[in-house]
């Protein structure tokens, strides 16, 4: 079997922390890592479809943070991101592991 990995990019404003919600939201964007979401189990027939139907699952966009899409890909079951390799290889184990998103 494969999965559907989905790689975005978070923004943070950091110009809202202060805002008192009146007039404009003062805009102060940082790049805060992202995600690889994952869904398991796919057809890879149907990766395309399948990114469509979660897509929103995996996107935010408001005055305080944004999370996009930058691309996704369809690997092994046994993929691993850089994230969690970076877990195995420092504490043996991975305590936080991506995302899993389920197809509606």
């Amino acid at each position: 079997m494969v999965m559907l990995v989905i790689s975005t990019q978070i923004h943070e404003n950091y110009g809202a922390h202060a805002w008192d919600g009146k007039g404009a939201c003062p805009q102060h964007w940082k790049a805060k890592g992202g995600h690889e979401y994952k869904v398991l189990n796919i057809d890879p027939n149907l990766a395309a479809e399948i990114f469509s139907s979660v897509e929103a699952k995996c996107t935010q966009d408001d005055d305080y943070y944004s999370e996009y899409v930058l691309d996704w890909s369809v690997e092994s079951d046994d993929y691993l991101s850089w994230f969690e390799r970076s877990q195995l290889e420092y504490e043996g184990t991975i305590a936080y592991p991506e995302p899993v998103l389920e197809v509606v």
